[in-house]
């Protein structure tokens, strides 16, 4: 095996990034795909530096997919140190490799800070990873924490914030109790339409959102 470090490395490494700074879209998911189907240490650094500037959908979850296929032992160190990045794509990109992974040793790395970041793909990417590597006896407290944020943003991040929620199952039900009860109508009706989610995860979210509305509108005694 050729150490990470050698030139020769070095050298593939340039060639990698240069070929992932393609102005063809195409080109770099073939790239990204190329550099998974044949996975080499020495690739982490390139694939962490794209990822994080990355503008095209398919081309990021490929580089994920990329990621994914290296030792945990080398990926997911790099990956929390990721989390502190003053970039929002790559702190983003780092909590849904992390999410794929799955490796519960990275729960304390998902911080207060991440669940509530400013910006809303940054939080949703730590929802995700949250409900999928918080450990039995924090998913009250994650409950807590992310209803919490209950009518926060626009339909997508409401709809994301839900399914988070609901993924954590019948703990949810006292978490939500402030939403209910709360006078601010987007809180309540976002919470409400979460309840009904639990109970019935088919329902159509954006007609409970609404009917939640409606109901804080007109009043439960004329609903």
């Amino acid at each position: 095996m050729v150490p990470v470090n050698s030139p020769h490395t070095y050298s593939q490494n340039t060639r990698l990034l240069d070929a992932l700074s393609a102005e063809d879209s195409s080109v770099r998911l073939q790239v990204a795909l190329a550099a998974g189907t044949h996975p080499d240490p020495g690739f982490l650094e390139t694939l962490m530096e794209r990822s994080a500037i990355e503008p095209d959908f398919f081309v990021r979850d490929m580089l994920v997919w990329a990621l994914t296929r290296l030792s945990p032992e080398i990926t997911v160190p790099r990956l929390r140190a990721e989390l502190g990045s003053e970039r929002a794509q790559a702190r983003s990109q780092a909590l849904h490799t992390l999410s794929k992974i799955g490796d519960g040793s990275v729960w304390p790395a998902i911080t207060r800070s991440l669940l509530h970041d400013a910006d809303d793909e940054v939080a949703r990417s730590a929802w995700r990873a949250a409900v999928i590597l918080v450990p039995d006896g924090g998913r009250e407290e994650l409950a807590a924490e992310l209803a919490a944020q209950l009518g926060r943003g626009d339909r997508k991040v409401q709809l994301s914030l839900s399914r988070a929620l609901v993924a954590l199952g019948d703990v949810i039900e006292s978490a939500l109790l402030p939403g209910l009860a709360s006078d601010n109508p987007e809180v309540q009706a976002h919470a409400r339409a979460t309840e009904l989610l639990l109970r019935d995860p088919d329902a159509a979210f954006d007609s409970a959102i609404d009917d939640a509305k409606r109901l804080h509108a007109l009043g439960p005694d004329r609903a």
